[in-house]
């Protein structure tokens, strides 16, 4: 799909970074209009933004007054995503004002409107920039949270721009929904596990799975892009951090337990996609085990890991919290992938369990997915082949939908 995107630029250092994304909107076929603050120019030039956009960029409501740009550029958007965004722009935009033609935009917008900020941590905490976010929320706008690590000078602290490419792809998202991309989780603190654990064996070897991630990433991006507060527990995964989320590292199951836990106390949701070894070694050599010189392998005794997903389940933190498992299956001589799922959705507890047939290896790695939601009170929702945004976008329905109820 061709969209008409307006990216604003304000004046912070990260705006060199919107060149990026800049790029990436035009590099998939989208329209961009460009519309930089005057105080962004000090950092990134207007022939800089007209080259990667393929338009002339103005920055006031003076040039070309016949097209009413004031107006116009605002009015036909189908998103406007302003990033960096700084404490300034925020603060213009939550009380209206309309001193320029980035402030203008955003006042006869009627698409989505997607807010990336970048500032020194101070501002950001500070309580009338959390005031001005909590409005422009409650509009309807998406603010995504900033990320934590290095500022301005020697700096580090939460106010970092996220990554452009996590920024598109929440845009993406964003698009994707249309109409339907209401802010139905706002307020809401989402806790989604993502990648797969590692058991280790010596200090160079471990048991582990083919768990990529990236269903656990959509779905902590898109939760994000629904105005959650989302904590993304991430086990072995390589992606960059998705836009909106505070992520926790991990490797071991039970690391992945005591971080899913914790993060459950105050939860809302919980979702399990993360692919937990069900077995570690019961012994952890100190040293790299050595092949034998008589060709013989070494014994390897195993034992059960903690069932995350059934002790959250079972003994929820939180009263009316909805927790939401996913079953990988292939199926075999004692039911099918669905008989499993179902087994499995009573065995655990969960609310829903998103249950992938992966016969052959099939979804790992992939971009694309397909599901059946089986829900504790017997619904069944299938999910035909998709982005995993889109399978992502769907499990997060059916949690708001329980959050109705």
């Amino acid at each position: 799909m061709t969209a008409r995107v307006v990216l604003g630029v304000s004046g912070g250092i990260a705006a060199y970074k919107a060149c990026e994304l800049l790029r990436r909107f035009t590099e998939s076929g989208h329209d961009v209009t460009v519309v930089p603050t005057a105080a962004a120019l000090e950092f990134v030039g207007a022939p800089t933004w007209a080259a990667l956009s393929g338009k002339p960029v103005a920055t006031d409501v003076w040039t070309d007054v016949h097209a009413v740009p004031h107006v116009h550029i605002g009015q036909h958007a189908d998103v406007v995503v302003v990033a960096p965004a700084t404490a300034d722009v925020l603060a213009r935009a939550a009380h209206g004002l309309a001193d320029d033609l980035l402030a203008n935009t955003l006042l006869t917008a009627r698409c989505p409107v997607v807010f990336a900020p970048a500032m020194h941590t101070e501002m950001w905490e500070h309580p009338a920039t959390q005031a001005n976010v909590a409005t422009l929320r409650k509009r309807g706008a998406v603010v995504v949270e900033p990320a934590e690590g290095r500022l301005t000078g020697a700096d580090t602290g939460k106010g970092r721009l996220p990554d452009p490419a996590e920024i598109f792809e929440l845009v993406l998202g964003v698009l994707e929904r249309g109409a339907d991309a209401t802010q139905d989780l706002a307020g809401r603190k989402v806790v989604v596990s993502a990648g797969g654990t590692r058991e280790y064996l010596d200090p160079v070897r471990f048991l582990g799975n083919r768990s990529s991630g990236l269903q656990g990433y959509a779905l902590a991006r898109a939760a994000a892009a629904r105005g959650a507060h989302v904590t993304l527990v991430s086990a072995n995964v390589s992606l960059p951090d998705p836009a909106g989320a505070s992520v926790v590292r991990v490797e071991t199951t039970e690391q992945l337990r005591e971080a899913v836990v914790a993060a459950t106390a105050t939860a809302d949701a919980v979702v399990m996609a993360a692919a937990p070894a069900d077995f570690r070694p019961t012994a952890v050599s100190d040293a790299k085990i050595k092949k034998a010189d008589d060709g013989s392998a070494p014994a390897i005794e195993l034992e059960q890991n903690p069932d995350v997903l059934a002790e959250i389940s079972h003994h929820r933190a939180r009263s009316g919290s909805v927790v939401v498992g996913f079953a990988a299956e292939t199926g075999d001589a004692t039911g099918t992938v669905l008989d499993l799922g179902r087994a499995k959705l009573a065995r655990k507890g969960c609310d829903l369990l998103v249950v992938n047939d992966v016969s052959g290896g099939a979804v790992f790695g992939s971009a694309d997915n397909e599901a059946v939601i089986l829900g504790a009170d017997g619904t069944a929702v299938e999910v035909a082949r998709g982005s995993k945004a889109a399978l992502a976008h769907i499990i997060w329905d059916e949690v708001a939908r329980r959050f109705a109820d």
